[in-house]
């Protein structure tokens, strides 16, 4: 028997179903989770970076169930699963979750009628991780399924992503880490933005450590259209973002 972490009824207004209406209005979604670890490295003075940070996972849940625009109930458990079961960074700090068990539920779906759901249970060990080296760093591919893909950015202390734009994948992004500047301004781990299609956009990790981004592309990423713009550092600017974390992280 492993020890249990239970997060009960999060609730995201996201885009999700397969039906015109569902495409584009956004629907209450409620997750729920029972995770899996053994938390007595975090019980016995370890501290949070041993365990799970719930509040901040939650965010994270958050902004990949509004970024990912999935279609199936079963295409967004699968993402959830293979994103919480991926070995954790040293610079994120999170514990290794072993199992998990993952409820999603559209209570509006049936106009009350029913309320659908879909249950899964999935082990750490049931997953293989793919890795991919980059002129910056690494890029972790956690999921590519239901016309997206979810990837880790590993920007290695002293490297950048270059100033850059899409043409045809949507993008949004998720900062995991503090320390990395964009647009070459300093910004808060928690800061998510979605990037219109050719909006330039650059990363540079000044710091000591592993710097790492959480990111969506829609469709799942094309090389062809990682498409590099000359635009000067000083005349990037930022669109309108979001903040995920809790707010004692402010």
């Amino acid at each position: 028997m492993q020890d249990k972490i239970c997060l009960k009824s999060l609730v995201v207004e996201c885009i999700v179903g397969v039906y015109p209406a569902e495409r584009i209005t956004p629907q209450p979604l409620t997750l729920d989770l029972e995770l899996f670890l053994d938390t007595r490295p975090a019980g016995g003075g370890g501290g949070l970076a041993l365990s799970v940070d719930y509040a901040r996972l939650c965010g994270e849940l958050e902004f990949l169930l509004k970024s990912c625009r999935f279609r199936l109930l079963e295409e967004a458990a699968e993402v959830l699963c293979r994103y919480l079961l991926a070995a954790p960074l040293p610079t994120v700090g999170r514990a290794q979750i072993e199992a998990l068990t993952l409820t999603l539920t559209k209570k509006n779906a049936l106009g009350g009628r029913a309320f659908p759901s879909l249950c899964v249970h999935r082990k750490h060990d049931e997953y293989e991780s793919t890795q991919e080296v980059n002129d910056f760093g690494l890029v972790d591919v956690v999921a590519e399924v239901g016309g997206c893909g979810v990837y880790r950015l590993r920007v290695a202390p002293g490297r950048s992503i270059p100033t850059h734009v899409h043409r045809v994948m949507e993008e949004c992004e998720l900062i995991l880490t503090d320390g990395l500047l964009l647009q070459g301004e300093p910004v808060r781990a928690g800061s998510a933005f979605a990037w219109p299609l050719g909006f330039p956009h650059h990363y540079a990790n000044p710091s000591a450590k592993e710097q790492v981004i959480l990111c969506v592309d829609r469709p799942a990423f094309i090389r062809e259209d990682e498409i590099l713009d000359p635009t000067p550092l000083g005349e990037l600017s930022l669109p309108q973002g979001e903040f995920y974390f809790p707010l004692e992280e402010t």
